[in-house]
């Protein structure tokens, strides 16, 4: 999911989306929506969360570098 559509779901959930970084909104969106605050934690493609709205995300931003 592109910056932009991150962003626009942060403001309809009232979080400010200011100069954050993709990540830390998607983390701010979980925590509103009563989730862990794990986005880019995955690590080794393994994640109990099956019912997550950033699964595939998550997967790609916690590969290493």
């Amino acid at each position: 999911m592109k910056l932009e559509e991150v962003r626009a779901i942060a403001k309809s959930l009232s979080i400010k989306p200011g100069k954050f970084s993709k990540a830390e909104l998607i983390k701010s969106i979980q925590t509103v929506e009563g989730n862990f605050d794990c986005f880019a934690s995955a690590l080794h493609g393994m994640c109990d969360q099956t019912g997550c709205s950033w699964r595939e995300d998550c997967f790609v931003a916690a590969q290493p570098d």
